[in-house]
């Protein structure tokens, strides 16, 4: 009779309907989970036939998922591990370099203040002392500070490096996940819980580099770089890693190369250099941190602590002792010390200041030009012309603006975020409200179902007690 097997097949696709509710319900607290749903289609009747169908079936199983929603949830992930993974570093350095008795330029004001006052007897002993005294504390702020910064770049190296094992263990896991997609889809199985773990994969993908998703109509996906090169391509996964490069030394051009770490990927056993400043994510943020603000910053420092070098251990020799002998040094400047970059020549002595310009006692002509070396210009490779006085204000200024300026770029880049993930809630995520009202719906359903059954039943007994 087709009233049974109608009710039937509706008592069937009640059924099917309640367990995909149900398996929404169970997951309303999973991360991840994309709510489903069972798409229910009329059965035709048959040809010829004045029967007004043949019940319903479940069409398919539909999950509930917006591709541009997904692709505005990574790309937003990108930005905010740029931003928040720099922050720190740009904090540290600007509170560090800015302190009020740890800057830089609190080492120089010192220094040319102990000149200042030598002016009053350049014969004593104790402002001479003094003179040294300020040098050395002036060399000991750069080398601290230097410190700081040489310590800032293995430390970027190094997260940079911690990243990478768990990036490539991701991108394998999307490639096996793509074959798994494909291998159960094309037996009709759902895919859903499957497609669920890829999709919080590149979602950690994302916050570790730029990525640009493209799916594929067997059901796999194409992750790759903003830039281009292949991170997951069907099956098959690239890995990343830093490969030592023989580089000129930048301090040193004429001497030995130095080695530094490059960024490569390797794809089917052919490989890519990156540049790190624009791969996007938290390795992006770091690589683009160190090369443009860190290492540039470093140089500055370096060009300081040189040029003023140059300018006070001029002067000095042109300068006489008190014993009539011309001046000697009174800074070192070592450049590839990455702890003393700066420090007083050893052995210096008060009486080896050559404050005098023409050997007489008392004369204090080469202490004034001494003096002036502050308001004398030098040339920053970042900032170009400045006074040596003004020098570590203004990098301190720049360092300052670009850390405001990323702490109001995280700001942004996680509200997008937020916004992102509310989107894509209000399309894939579990609704308990919704749910218990399909509970209901379908749970009626299926009751009518099989109280047109019974009626089935009884109309089939009263028919053939017509015949008993």
């Amino acid at each position: 009779m087709t009233i049974s097997y109608n009710a039937l097949s509706g008592a069937l696709a009640a059924q099917a309907a309640l367990n995909t509710v149900s398996q929404n319900i169970a997951n309303v607290q999973t991360k991840g989970y994309t709510r489903q749903g069972a798409l229910l289609q009329a059965v035709a009747t048959d040809a010829g036939n004045l029967s007004p169908g043949n019940g319903v079936q479940v069409g398919s199983l539909l999950r509930f998922s917006d591709s541009y929603k997904l692709q505005q949830m990574w790309r937003s992930n990108s930005e905010m591990g740029y931003r928040e993974q720099v922050q720190p570093y740009l904090t540290q350095m600007e509170t560090v370099m800015s302190g009020s008795k740890s800057s830089i330029s609190y080492g120089i004001d010192n220094f040319f203040k102990a000149l200042n006052a030598a002016g009053v007897d350049p014969t004593s002993s104790p402002l001479r002392q003094q003179v040294i005294t300020a040098a050395d504390s002036m060399a000991q702020q750069f080398n601290s500070i230097y410190s700081v910064t040489a310590n800032q770049v293995i430390s970027v190296q190094q997260q940079q490096t911690a990243i990478l094992p768990s990036l490539n263990e991701s991108l394998a896991s999307i490639a096996s996940l793509n074959k798994q997609i494909v291998s159960v889809g094309s037996s009709g199985t759902n895919t859903s819980a499957l497609m669920d773990q890829r999709e919080q994969l590149i979602d950690t993908v994302s916050r570790q580099v730029g990525v640009e998703v493209v799916s594929n109509p067997d059901g796999s996906v194409n992750v790759s770089l903003k830039s281009g090169q292949p991170l997951v391509v069907g099956f098959g996964s690239s890995t990343l890693n830093f490969a030592n490069k023989s580089v000129p030394n930048p301090d040193d051009p004429a001497g030995d190369p130095i080695t530094v770490p490059v960024l490569m990927l390797n794809y089917q056993n052919t490989k890519f250099p990156l540049d790190e400043t624009a791969v996007g994510g938290q390795l992006g943020g770091l690589g683009n941190y160190k090369t443009n603000t860190l290492l540039p910053l470093q140089t500055s420092i370096r060009e300081i602590a040189q040029q003023m070098t140059e300018k006070i251990n001029t002067v000095l020799g042109n300068g006489s002792k008190s014993d009539g002998s011309p001046g000697e040094d009174l800074l070192v400047f070592t450049p590839t010390s990455a702890t003393g970059l700066l420090g007083i020549k050893e052995g210096f002595k008060t009486t080896d200041l050559a404050f005098s310009s023409d050997g007489t006692p008392g004369d204090s002509g080469n202490l004034q030009d001494l003096v002036a070396i502050k308001g004398q210009k030098i040339t920053l490779t970042s900032l170009g012309e400045v006074l040596l006085g003004d020098a570590d204000t203004q990098l301190v200024g720049k360092l300052g603006i670009d850390s405001q300026q990323n702490k109001a770029q995280l700001a942004t880049a996680t509200t997008i975020r937020s916004q992102a993930e509310d989107d894509w809630k209000s399309t894939s995520a579990v609704n308990g409200d919704e749910e218990a009202i399909n509970l209901m719906e379908f749970q009626n359903m299926y009751q009518a179902n099989m109280k047109v059954i019974a009626v089935a039943n009884t109309l089939f007994d009263a028919t053939l007690s017509m015949f008993g």
